[in-house]
């Protein structure tokens, strides 16, 4: 079982990174019924996995703010993404501008998911530095086979890919 305490001895701020929060947040309840904290929770589709039905589910709701996640436009904030991922590669032969450039290309492979765009490029990065190329092109982001959700994404047949397409 994942159970990550992580503390910042400045202002006792603890980070804790677990499968198990429930039992967590209640052994701690009872020390005084209270919990000083705030709890950021993480989950996939989780209206539809029925979290928020049923009466223990309608308390969740009214204690929790969903904030849905998307994938990023192909916009100012996809580039400088890019550019911010390109700026901490450690590759010796690497031109710099050269992912920015392809911004395009990577949102259509991506569908713009920062978690695609991100195995895509330490894929990239791998190769690169077995080949011992030391470099990033778009021949070798070619090569890359990227995670399932991003490959329906891309595929030509769906939306995202035919809207990609028409802004080139």
């Amino acid at each position: 079982m994942l159970n990550t305490h992580l503390t910042r001895p400045v202002d006792n701020t603890v980070l804790v990174v677990s499968p198990q929060v429930k039992p967590m947040i209640e052994s701690r309840a009872q020390d005084n019924g209270r919990i000083p904290a705030t709890f950021v929770l993480a989950g996939i589709d989780l209206e539809r996995q029925g979290l928020f039905t049923g009466i223990r589910g309608s308390q969740i709701a009214g204690r929790f703010t969903l904030i849905p996640t998307l994938p990023f436009p192909l916009a100012g904030e996809w580039r400088g993404l890019v550019a911010t991922i390109e700026d901490a590669l450690r590759l010796r032969c690497h031109q710099a501008g050269t992912l920015a450039g392809l911004d395009r290309y990577l949102h259509q492979r991506t569908g713009g998911m920062i978690g695609s765009l991100s195995h895509l490029i330490r894929g990239a990065s791998v190769e690169a530095i077995q080949s011992g190329s030391e470099q990033i092109t778009r021949k070798l982001l070619d090569t890359i086979s990227i995670d399932h959700a991003a490959q329906r994404e891309s595929s030509p047949g769906t939306a995202a890919a035919r809207r990609a397409a028409g802004r080139r």
